[in-house]
């Protein structure tokens, strides 16, 4: 497994993922404390996916979260470059299909949003993973991504640093299918961006209207943007009506 310092090989790493498909949804309860539950809900009320809406949840794996959001009505599709991840979620009855972050098949502005959860550290290219979720988005559209993040508060940040993230890299191994993956894991937690440099990315991708807010003391953020609309063109002066003339 390629260090996540490093380029990302996308094979290896939906290897990766298929080794942990089995256990992955209880792993992630049990390295979380139950937490994970809380982000979900916090992540569905951000993105507010509403009855007739189309909404891509990208980097799904067994589709939890998918299930959440279509509680309310919206059309909702899970999406995973894991095929492992996929058919482990099949009995949720919910449409999947397996996708490439860079290259998704679906037509321009398919979605009225798009949210990816703790998978956007994954993608070999955030930059132009984020453009290319931005071609899918109807202009309006929202982007909400939860992910790990840098405690903004120093003793904290520390102890997270040095003691949280290695309990649960030992828990994950404990619970997981495939154990090995776990330090990956871990490693990418540490090496990814912090809460502004992440809004950076995400507005050089060209969304606006992008903020966050920290969970669990900002061991987690959530991002939220819009894609931009096109400027309307001035209405014309109405025929016949006396220019502006300056003094």
């Amino acid at each position: 497994m390629s260090r996540a310092s490093l380029d990302k090989d996308p094979r290896e790493v939906a290897a990766m993922f298929d080794g942990v498909a089995a256990g992955y949804d209880r792993a992630n309860s049990v390295m979380t404390f139950g937490f994970d539950r809380r982000w979900r809900a916090t992540t569905a009320g951000a993105l507010d996916a509403r009855e007739g809406e189309r909404v891509l949840d990208l980097a799904a794996g067994t589709g939890v979260s998918t299930e959440e959001y279509a509680r309310d009505g919206a059309w909702c599709v899970a999406a995973d470059f894991s095929l492992e991840m996929l058919r482990n979620g099949r009995d949720r009855g919910l449409p999947m299909i397996a996708a490439d972050a860079l290259h998704l098949p679906f037509a321009d502005e398919s979605f009225d949003a798009v949210t990816v959860s703790f998978g956007l550290r994954n993608f070999v290219d955030t930059k132009a993973a984020l453009v290319e979720i931005m071609r899918v988005v109807r202009p309006g559209g929202r982007l909400v991504i939860c992910e790990v993040s840098t405690p903004t508060f120093a003793p904290i940040r520390f102890v997270y640093r040095k003691i949280v993230l290695r309990l649960l890299t030992w828990l994950g191994r404990r619970a997981a299918s495939n154990p090995e993956a776990y330090g990956y894991l871990a490693e990418s937690m540490l090496t990814w961006y912090d809460q502004r440099s992440l809004g950076e990315v995400i507005a050089s991708a060209g969304w606006t209207k992008v903020e966050w807010l920290n969970l669990t003391f900002g061991a987690v953020a959530l991002h939220r943007a819009r894609k931009p609309e096109p400027e309307q063109p001035p209405a014309p002066e109405p025929h016949g009506s006396p220019a502006k003339i300056d003094p």
